[in-house]
């Protein structure tokens, strides 16, 4: 059969406008069935779900179970964490303009009395604050030295419920930035302290405080940014303080927070907030808590904190200072002298100037135990108590030899 002409353009018309049709079907045919088909035949006649959803719900639940796991720390660390207000009689106070805004500077709004009446100014005032978190429901309270520092201050723990108590002193660690107070209440809610030698980088932790001296309880989220820092905190007045394997984090922590908790996802305090570095952003250091352990079952066994003593500064060995001072060893820790002219590297009548130790001794091993960055030399004498003799192994003028020392109790 002949087609003509007109049949033939309409034939081929049919057949372009079919092969168009054909190819955008198709095409919206695979997306709608990517996006809805296929998902829904995995999912009703497999009995899984597409990848691309489980990702999305996985993050999506993720989310939520973490902001839940915030939610429910706070609310089960909150109750016993405590502001603590310090107070002075204003005739104590010497210099009214450099009151010291130790670590965190903490102090309130503090106005220095005219001149006119300075030599009579009398009464109590405001002059600084912290944080402190409760270890035992009879008062026991944890915080920094440095908030307790002042013997002739006076201290008013203020809890979460908005009850007032007049704290006393009742132990301060002479190595650690640590301090127990007491108070006179009972069944008190308390802290459930964790493990801090299994806190890993990157894992999210939370600061709660007394910011600012003022706005108490207040939380602050962010994560493990370091861990075995070995920092200097100082205060405007050239006091400072060696604090050993501090934690670092970028949860932000504000003047007031010390003595603060650091708490994990599960509610427990893994460190106590120290220091901040102030000429950078998010950068907080809090001390360990399974090293104020001890401290704490100290006090609770004999009403103070007792520590063992060695007697030496030293600085611990790494490879890369081991190679800049050409040294046998890259691990020990390496007695020296300390920055100022009256900080020997081995303090005269100590356990260790007794044993015969000298500067440029390296401290090798405590009992078999390497000293390295993992087992500092600090930590390794904080295992022991007064009175234990250990055996530390010293390379003392390229010699390596054994020495017994017989720790002593370290006092100010």
């Amino acid at each position: 059969m002949q087609l003509d002409k007109s049949m033939k353009q309409f034939l081929a018309v049919t057949v372009l406008l079919s092969f168009l049709i054909g190819g955008v079907g198709g095409m919206l045919g695979g997306l709608y069935g990517k996006s809805y088909i296929i998902p829904w035949f995995v999912k009703n006649f497999l009995g899984q779900e597409s990848a691309h959803n489980l990702t999305k719900e996985a993050a999506i639940t993720q989310a939520v179970v973490e902001e839940s796991a915030t939610v429910d720390a706070v609310k089960k660390v909150a109750p016993a964490v405590v502001s603590i207000v310090i107070s002075k009689d204003l005739s104590k106070i010497n210099n009214y303009n450099n009151f010291p805004q130790i670590f965190f500077g903490f102090p309130f709004n503090f106005q220095a009395p005219s001149a006119s009446d300075e030599s009579g100014s009398t009464g109590k005032t405001e002059i600084g604050g912290g944080t402190g978190f409760i270890i035992s429901s009879d008062g026991l309270i944890l915080t920094n030295k440095h908030v307790a520092s002042d013997a002739e201050a006076e201290y008013t723990v203020i809890t979460n419920d908005d009850q007032k108590y007049d704290a006393k002193i009742l132990a301060t660690d002479p190595v650690l930035d640590i301090a127990v107070l007491k108070i006179d209440a009972k069944d008190l809610p308390t802290v459930e302290l964790g493990d801090s030698d299994k806190i890993e980088l990157g894992q999210t932790v939370i600061a709660i405080g007394n910011s600012l001296g003022e706005y108490k309880n207040t939380v602050t989220k962010g994560v493990v940014s370091g861990v075995g820092r070995r920092i200097v905190a100082g205060d405007n007045q050239g006091g400072s303080e060696v604090i050993e394997e501090a934690i670092q984090t970028d949860a932000a922590i504000n003047p007031g927070n010390s003595g603060g908790p650091l708490v994990n996802l599960a509610g427990q305090v893994i460190a106590i907030n120290t220091a901040m570095n102030q000429q950078g952003q998010l950068i907080g250091f809090a001390i360990p808590i399974n090293a104020a352990k001890q401290d704490i079952e100290s006090v609770k066994t004999s009403g103070k904190i007792v520590r063992p003593w060695l007697g030496v500064r030293y600085v611990l060995i790494n490879e890369e200072i081991a190679k800049e001072n050409k040294l046998e060893k890259d691990y020990g820790a390496l007695v020296v002298r300390g920055q100022k002219q009256t900080d020997l590297a081995v303090v005269p009548g100590s356990p260790a100037d007794k044993a015969g130790l000298v500067e440029n001794d390296i401290v090798l091993e405590i009992d078999g135990q390497k000293i390295d960055e993992d087992h500092p030399l600090a930590r390794e004498i904080a295992k022991s108590r007064p009175g234990d003799e250990i055996t530390l192994k010293v390379l003392h003028k390229g010699e390596e030899k054994d020495i017994q020392v017989k720790l002593e109790e370290y006092k100010d």
